[in-house]
């Protein structure tokens, strides 16, 4: 099984420490699976211009490709001005309609007021149905008061990433059964 995650920022530290405790957690549990960690501060990516995923190139192409490779991802990001980081935006635009068919994706967010909630179910999860991903229907919540010096101090938050974590697996192998199932009923 192949799991991405992506610290879906340029900019912060938050979601990059929440992201790294979550696939800790994740090789901890599951040391079977390929766990990649695509941190979009850490790559040059070029913005969306209509072009397919794999005509770009460096960063861009590699980034893409390791998301449509994966099998899960597990999406990390703050919430900036109530909305989604353009990093994010950009990652979902190169990626083609389809692009988390047969996918799926559980999310952690980070924010600075419980409010911000919405964002995620005004925006990110409807962004995610329409590129066809099986979305994991819990998610994560961290506010500010989750952290102290760059950890994660709510036991209730690591419970609920180990939590996460064990859906995020669960779900893909169930659907993944599933197409072999389907799968199985043609003959050629």
């Amino acid at each position: 099984m192949k799991i991405v995650g992506i610290a879906g920022s340029n900019v912060g530290s938050k979601t990059r420490t929440a992201m790294d405790v979550t696939l800790q957690k994740a090789r901890d549990k599951y040391p079977d699976a390929e766990i990649t960690l695509l941190d979009l501060a850490e790559y040059d990516m070029v913005f969306s211009d209509g072009r397919n995923y794999w005509e770009y190139e460096g960063d861009t192409k590699f980034v893409t490709e390791t998301i449509m490779a994966a099998d899960a991802i597990i999406i990390g990001t703050p919430t900036f001005q109530a909305s989604i980081p353009a990093t994010l935006k950009n990652i979902f635009d190169l990626l083609p309609v389809n692009g988390f068919r047969d996918k799926v994706v559980s999310l952690l967010v980070t924010a600075g007021t419980a409010r911000h909630y919405l964002m995620v179910e005004m925006q990110l999860k409807p962004i995610l149905a329409y590129m066809k991903a099986h979305i994991v229907p819990t998610y994560v919540f961290l506010e500010d008061k989750d952290f102290h010096r760059k950890e994660i101090i709510n036991d209730d938050i690591l419970f609920r990433i180990e939590r996460l974590v064990e859906d995020t697996v669960q779900l893909t192998n169930a659907y993944a059964k599933i197409r072999e199932e389907k799968d199985a009923e043609y003959d050629f």
